[in-house]
């Protein structure tokens, strides 16, 4: 039961998504250190979601509908000014300190705004038939461990963000799968 919770959290909390892409590519554009706190944001803002998830918050959100078009509108403009950032985002060989990198509550506000994330860790929590608390401390755990390795490999990317032709290349791919992931999801 446990493993089986593990495998289904990595495949289908762990997929792309604007979450994980979002990671990718502040990790890719702005290097490890300068990602930490975004990262740190997402994680806190999908504990929150899993938290949701877990006691039933979303079944009362769902129920007022006049809220989902209000946070899928924060959600999509956040992501395309995330977007925007990343595309144009200078190589890490010209780093300019000044140009801030993606904040913690830019993090949180794409995490709790992202459709992926409900539906994913709704799934997830629902298919496993472990005590609650465990669920969520699982679930909790792996939320850490997958967007700490889709950071560390944007990171690993990030040598190829000191050649500015391979840097802008990259940065604008980035960029448009954060958007198509986004749209996919809210379809």
């Amino acid at each position: 039961m446990l493993l089986s919770l593990i495998v289904a959290s990595l495949l289908v909390m762990g997929s792309p998504g604007p979450s994980t892409i979002s990671v990718t590519a502040v990790g890719a554009a702005f290097g490890l250190r300068r990602s930490i706190a975004y990262m740190s944001g997402l994680i806190a803002g999908t504990l929150a979601v899993l938290l949701a998830v877990a006691t039933g918050v979303v079944t009362i959100l769902l129920a007022v509908p006049q809220l989902a078009p209000v946070l899928l509108v924060a959600s999509a403009a956040y992501i395309l000014y995330l977007a925007f950032r990343i595309a144009t985002a200078p190589p890490l060989s010209r780093h300019d300190e000044r140009v801030a990198a993606p904040s913690f509550a830019g993090g949180v506000l794409l995490a709790v705004a992202n459709p992926k994330a409900y539906v994913a860790i709704a799934a997830v929590f629902a298919a496993s038939t472990l005590d609650p608390v465990l669920k969520v401390a699982v679930l909790g755990a792996m939320i850490v461990l997958i967007h700490l390795a889709w950071l560390l490999a944007g990171a690993a990317f990030s040598q190829v963000f000191h050649d500015p032709v391979w840097s802008r290349r990259v940065n604008l791919a980035f960029a448009a799968a954060l958007v198509a992931t986004t749209a996919y999801a809210v379809m």
